[in-house]
């Protein structure tokens, strides 16, 4: 995981991976990560990281449902 980030203010913790470290965060990295994380009382929200769009396009079939997904080079949206 490249990034972990902490906003006390939702009780939420985000996982941000960057694509080009491992890969989108897929269905197997996210049953991982929950288990790996069952015992916190925090929300979280997995974020994979992309460059651009191509390279989302390249990886959109390995990414989990109920993730998020992060564009460097449109940073004001989010894919849901």
């Amino acid at each position: 995981l490249a990034i972990v980030f902490l906003k006390l203010v939702h009780d939420l913790l985000y996982l941000i991976e960057a694509v080009t470290s491992h890969g989108p965060i897929s269905e197997k990295r996210w049953q991982e990560l929950q288990t790996m994380l069952e015992s916190t009382k925090l929300g979280c929200v997995y974020v994979t990281a992309f460059p651009d769009r191509a390279t989302f396009r390249k990886y959109s079939a390995d990414v989990a449902w109920e993730t998020e997904v992060w564009l460097a080079n449109e940073p004001e949206h989010m894919i849901h």
